[in-house]
């Protein structure tokens, strides 16, 4: 399949996108973003580190309308002509989903079902297939899920101690930042180093964090749960907290299960500790002792998690930070570290037992991989007079 891909991850107030060169390279040209979606809107684009003008009406942006523009700009420079196929980031996949779909009206309605589970995320993600339906109606569009890849993990691993109607009814673990973990994973296989470290635990530590255990290369346990609230704490999010304070939130301060959702998102992580920021830039940066509590705190969270998931996997062989935090907050990688020392983990690799390594991530580039894959699936099964016409 010749011609491009876009990759789409549509936000409450961002639409990050991407345009890769269809092939078996997926040669990514263009990425940029538009934010401050609803308020006062900013575009920002390059190809290959070069900066790329474009100029944003004046009016207050939808997502509906920000698409819209961002279509006419990728005409300008020729890309929206040669678009096969388009890739959306969608967080939730359900039990159904355990690999990336085409998307069709059924398969919509499936997905718009799942969107309590991502209240943060799913939304807006189908909000921006359903714009890009009326924008493009001839533009195959495919769903990627960040749940998908945690589908290997054993039935013993998803499980909460609830009766077995709510299990069966869907409640229970799916995992998130699947795309992540599996660009990590296709990494992994890549680099003699680590190609044969068969139990990794990679941290995916950013605004929002996680870890998984991975085994040959497969999921097999994570840190988030039913949604993508639970496990690490975040930068506004609460992570794991005990279910009995939120019972007292709404039995003794009134608390409704609106203002508790805004509280447990938005108000609590890194922010809600330092009463600072969510921002791990600023709070590395600060002078606050509020600051530095919610850094240890962080720390300390990712570092019990880490020993909970190097029990799943019987034992360590590699340690791989990604994300935002992971990837640039070294003080950060090495507080880590030192806590799971006695695993073998050493900030020193030539004195560490357990591989450790920074690996930066590219969900982007794992969305066009599996939209190219869908997309050409697709047109290899039509009619060739069907190929054709399109």
């Amino acid at each position: 399949m010749s011609g491009q891909i876009l990759v789409l991850n549509a936000g409450s107030s961002s639409i990050k996108f991407a345009v890769f060169d269809a092939g078996a390279a997926l040669q990514r040209t263009v990425q940029g973003m538009i934010s401050g979606i609803g308020a006062t809107a900013s575009f920002a684009a390059s190809n290959a580190g070069e900066p790329l003008a474009g100029a944003l009406p004046g009016a207050t942006l939808t997502h509906d309308t920000a698409l819209a523009w961002l279509f006419d700009w990728l005409d300008t420079g020729g890309h929206a002509a040669r678009l096969r196929g388009a890739g959306h980031r969608v967080v939730h996949g359900g039990e159904r989903h355990a690999a990336p779909i085409l998307i069709d009206a059924g398969a919509l309605a499936g997905l718009e079902a799942l969107a309590p589970l991502a209240p943060l995320h799913q939304p807006h993600n189908l909000a921006a297939i359903r714009a890009l339906a009326q924008l493009r109606p001839a533009l195959p569009q495919v769903a990627c899920f960040d749940t998908a890849f945690h589908q290997t993990q054993p039935d013993i691993a998803r499980l909460f101690a609830l009766p077995k109607a709510l299990s069966d009814s869907g409640v229970k673990r799916y995992g998130f930042h699947g795309l992540s973990y599996e660009y990590i994973a296709r990494r992994l296989r890549e680099m003699p180093a680590l190609r044969d470290r068969r139990r990794v635990i990679v941290a995916h530590l950013g605004n929002g964090s996680s870890l998984c255990a991975l085994l040959d290369g497969r999921s097999v346990a994570s840190t988030m749960g039913f949604t993508a609230l639970d496990g690490l704490m975040m930068g506004t999010r609460t992570g794991s907290i005990d279910p009995g304070v939120l019972l007292y939130l709404m039995d003794e301060r009134g608390m409704t299960s609106a203002s508790l959702a805004e509280l447990l998102y938005k108000r609590s992580g890194l922010l809600g500790v330092s009463g600072v920021s969510h921002d791990m830039r600023t709070l590395l940066a600060s002078g606050e002792p509020r600051a530095g509590l919610a850094i240890d705190l962080y720390v300390y969270r990712v570092s019990r998690e880490i020993g909970s998931l190097a029990a799943a996997l019987g034992g360590l062989d590699a340690l791989v930070f990604t994300a935002g935090i992971g990837e640039h907050a070294p003080a950060v990688r090495d507080a880590v570290c030192k806590a799971a020392h006695w695993l073998g983990v050493d900030p020193d690799p030539a004195r560490s037992r357990v591989a450790v390594a920074v690996i930066p991530t590219n969900e982007e580039e794992m969305i066009a991989r599996h939209t190219f894959d869908v997309c050409g699936a697709a047109r290899a099964s039509r009619p060739p007079a069907t190929q054709a016409a399109h």
